[in-house]
């Protein structure tokens, strides 16, 4: 197996908040006003906190532990599932609400509710080597990279190249995406889609130069 490349994508997962709502309150996007905000972010199950929405309970996230090291007046409540998750963010967006959200990048549903990232103490290996439960720090951000089979890269000619050349964004493959879960497209047909609306990327990856 040899690197392929940067893939273009960075993965990551953090607090996020609709920009409809950062635009009016900028300061949001800082943990350390959150607690400014947490009146607003009450919900009916939140039990006189601010919400912080997390998906399903077997996720494997640090969310408990920040409200409590941060000192946040904040109450982790899971919609039960991702596809809960998006139905709530989704209905709040419909009805102009603020919310506090875990959420990840790349995901489609940026394309249809525009979300800001809440800015948590700088992620330290050192703070992630700590015990789960005295996380302080925000969650690492990972550069997504491709790798091949070495035999293929020797041989593979134009595939190996294409592959080796194929690099889009974070906005590009959340747009193939959410035609594919929103407009219920197939793969071919997102991919069709997508390619029609972008020759200045892919003609890039056939350059053979």
């Amino acid at each position: 197996i040899v690197r392929g490349g940067d893939l273009g994508v960075t993965g990551h997962i953090g607090w996020y908040v609709p920009k409809y709502w950062a635009d009016k309150h900028p300061d949001v996007t800082d943990w350390k006003n959150l607690n400014k905000y947490a009146e607003e972010l009450k919900t009916a199950e939140s039990g006189g906190k601010g919400q912080l929405m997390d998906g399903s309970p077997s996720y494997v996230t640090n969310d408990v532990a920040l409200v409590k090291n941060l000192d946040l007046d904040y109450k982790v409540v899971f919609a039960g599932s991702e596809a809960a998750q998006i139905t709530q963010i989704q209905q709040f967006a419909k009805e102009k609400k603020p919310f506090l959200s875990y959420w990840y990048q790349p995901q489609w549903l940026f394309n249809e509710v525009p979300m800001v990232e809440v800015k948590l103490p700088e992620y330290t290996d050192e703070c992630a080597a700590k015990d789960p439960a005295d996380i302080d720090c925000a969650y690492p951000t990972t550069p997504l990279q491709k790798f091949l089979n070495a035999d293929f890269v020797e041989r593979g000619g134009d595939a190996a190249s294409f592959l080796k050349k194929f690099q889009w964004s974070e906005r590009d493959q959340n747009e193939v995406s959410e035609m594919i879960a929103q407009q219920r497209l197939t793969p071919e047909e997102a991919a069709k889609r997508w390619i029609d609306r972008h020759p200045d990327v892919w003609k890039k990856w056939l350059d053979k130069g």
